[in-house]
């Protein structure tokens, strides 16, 4: 079954994590060049999403990868959850979900975000380390691999654990 469902609630209570940018696959970018994914995953799945009651239209059609080294992290209840996706005729149904973020940024701007997680045990290919997260938001000037990052998640949404600088607003 596909659909989106869409967790209410106030996020009053978010918790800040600081982590670094690292490289991925390319693969959600289309910067591979990947002929099965022509401009990306991210873009052949925003219709999709968008059919299905998530618009992600607003964000770069592209991730941060994001490590939260030595952090891990469990899903608790994502904001949109999507089961046996089909999005290409390249590869098998998906399941997806969505958690809410923050993408603290130079001045201290936040940008909304989105955690994107195509679940493992559903995905063909392109796997990431279980302590990076995947992070759909705006485009930012002077994002680079290796640089530190700090974004803010809702605890209601996603638990982090582990030993790290983590502290909660």
């Amino acid at each position: 079954m596909t659909g989106a469902s869409d967790i209410q609630g106030t996020m009053t209570n978010w918790t800040r994590v600081r982590g670094i940018v690292v490289r991925g696959h390319g693969v959600a970018s289309g910067a591979c060049n990947d002929p099965r994914f022509p401009g990306g995953t991210i873009a052949l799945q925003k219709p999709v999403f968008r059919r299905h009651g998530l618009n992600l239209e607003r964000f770069h059609s592209g991730t941060i990868n994001f490590s939260i080294t030595p952090l891990r992290y469990r899903i608790k209840q994502a904001r949109y959850q999507f089961r046996g996706l089909q999005w290409t005729d390249k590869a098998a149904a998906e399941d997806f979900s969505f958690i809410d973020c923050r993408v603290l940024v130079a001045g201290g701007a936040r940008l909304e975000g989105l955690i994107y997680h195509p679940h493992p045990e559903t995905k063909p290919e392109h796997f990431q380390a279980p302590e990076t997260l995947e992070i759909l938001t705006s485009p930012i000037k002077g994002v680079a691999y290796g640089e530190p990052l700090t974004i803010e998640v809702d605890p209601a949404q996603i638990q982090l654990f582990g030993k790290a600088n983590v502290s909660v607003d």
